[in-house]
């Protein structure tokens, strides 16, 4: 589903199953629109279907990718595809939600070289990566530390925010602990201490949330991820 561009626009690739019914969805154009106003960008956004990606070249053109919430994905491998070129050619990502569970399982096996790195609703065999949550956030909104110094925390310029969630699963704990060394930095945590954001570390933008920050585009409210987001792609 595309969107018309223009010259000298920012072309955002949305990369998930588009669904008029997701709140997400819904919020996400309208996040984009806000931001690219903030910052006086022109800004645009092709819908890509998981289904479509077949390759990188399906990415080539993009200067910048998010990867949506509304998982499982009709093809996983896409969005796996989508979230490593991302992360290779030093391309500015965004994943919320779903996003985020795929840039985890994307990054462990990858670049951790866990080859049999699973995702609890979609796979039976190997070693969950990602797992149910032990309090489903379907709906909920949660207080989230962040780690201060990173691209999360200066998009908000605060230390602690409020967002919402839709989502039942999170990173593992027996992958969490892979994450306190190396190129993958933890950069949010809930008042329990699990994992919220994530960022890699050495890349312009690679940015990966559990929480629906786009959401308060909905209630008129800035989005400050989307707009660092935006601002990384046009820089």
């Amino acid at each position: 589903m595309e969107h018309a561009a223009t010259k000298n626009t920012l072309r955002i690739a949305l990369v998930g199953d588009f669904n008029p019914d997701v709140i997400a969805h819904q919020a996400i154009p309208l996040a984009i629109d806000d931001a690219a106003a903030v910052l006086e960008l022109t800004a645009d956004y092709d819908w890509l279907a998981t289904e479509e990606i077949q390759s990188a070249e399906d990415l080539v053109g993009y200067d910048a990718v998010w990867v949506v919430p509304a998982s499982p994905y009709k093809n996983a491998q896409g969005a796996f595809t989508a979230i490593r070129y991302a992360r290779e050619n030093g391309l500015p990502f965004l994943g919320t939600c779903g996003g985020f569970q795929h840039a985890i399982v994307e990054y462990a096996r990858n670049v951790l070289g866990w080859e049999d790195a699973g995702h609890a609703e979609t796979d039976s065999d190997g070693r969950m990566v990602i797992a149910p949550l032990a309090c489903s956030l379907v709906e909920k909104s949660d207080a989230i530390e962040l780690r201060p110094n990173t691209l999360i925390a200066r998009a908000y310029g605060r230390s602690a925010i409020e967002e919402g969630y839709h989502c039942s699963y999170g990173i593992s704990p027996l992958f969490a602990a892979e994450l306190e060394e190396g190129a993958l930095r933890v950069t949010g945590w809930d008042d329990e201490g699990e994992i919220r954001a994530v960022e890699l570390i050495a890349h312009p933008f690679f940015v990966a949330t559990l929480f629906q920050h786009e959401r308060s585009a909905l209630a008129g409210r800035p989005a400050p991820l989307v707009q660092a987001f935006l601002r990384a792609a046009a820089n």
